[in-house]
C-alpha cells in the first residue's frame, strides 16, 4: 500500500512571523557575522547584469527564479549571471519569468 502524496501549500507570512524571522536572522548575523570585505563579484555587462538586476529587484533567489522559469537546477541561474555559456532555451525561460525579452541584432561592421 503506497503512502498518499502530501500537497504543498504556500501561504504568506503574518507580520508576527516576519518580525520573528527578522529577529532570528539578526541574532544569527550577530553570532556568526559575515566576513568583512567579501562581496559577490559583479556580473559582466549586458545580459548577465540585466538578469541579475531584474532578479534582485523582484527579491528572488536563484532557486526561486529557477522554479519560476521551470529550470531544474538553480546553478543555471548562477551561470547566466556570471556570464557562462548556457542553453538558449534556459536563457529565454529566465527572461520570460522576469518579464524581459531577448533580441538578436545584427553586428555593425
Amino acid at each position: 500500500m503506497s503512502k498518499p502524496k502530501l500537497k504543498h501549500i504556500n501561504r504568506r507570512f503574518t507580520d508576527a512571523e516576519r518580525a520573528r524571522h527578522a529577529e532570528i536572522i539578526a541574532a544569527a548575523m550577530k553570532d556568526i557575522p559575515p566576513k568583512a570585505g567579501v562581496r559577490p563579484k559583479p556580473s559582466p555587462p549586458g545580459i548577465p547584469s540585466t538578469i541579475r538586476q531584474a532578479r534582485e529587484a523582484r527579491g528572488l533567489t536563484w532557486y526561486a527564479l529557477a522554479k519560476l522559469a521551470r529550470i531544474p537546477n538553480q546553478a543555471t541561474i548562477r551561470d547566466i549571471e556570471i556570464g557562462k555559456d548556457v542553453k538558449f532555451s534556459n536563457l529565454q525561460a529566465v527572461a520570460d519569468a522576469l518579464g524581459l525579452s531577448l533580441e538578436l541584432v545584427e553586428k555593425v561592421a
